[in-house]
């Protein structure tokens, strides 16, 4: 059985004032964000689907070519390929995202940190 402490999880900055931790299975990733106030994760797309929901926080999320402010408890999708990105607002925001198939970029990135 694979159980995880997410406060003992390795963590690495994906870009300024964004830090991730992730745990992946075979068939998909979950990743968990701490974003600091003001930061942006830029503009990209990726094949992997995407779910994600607010924990903590808000954020200004542009999906495709619409873009809504979400806070605590909101749910979004990601499809595949569409270009997205996001704006943490005035608080520290924190999200969990599952992708899949599995992000091999991001979790070679938390190996190398």
């Amino acid at each position: 059985m694979n159980i995880y402490d997410i406060d003992a999880l390795k963590k690495t900055a994906l870009v300024k004032g964004v830090e991730i931790k992730l745990v992946s299975g075979d068939k998909l990733t979950m990743v968990f964000y701490r974003i600091a106030p003001e930061a942006v994760i830029p503009e990209h797309s990726h094949p992997h689907e995407q779910i994600g929901t607010v924990i903590k926080g808000s954020l200004e999320l542009q999906i495709d070519d619409e873009k809504r402010v979400v806070h605590e408890g909101s749910v979004y999708i990601v499809p595949s390929n569409v270009t997205h990105s996001g704006k943490c607002l005035e608080s520290e925001t924190q999200l969990i995202e599952t992708f899949s198939p599995p992000r091999d970029d991001l979790i070679e990135k938390i190996r190398q940190a």
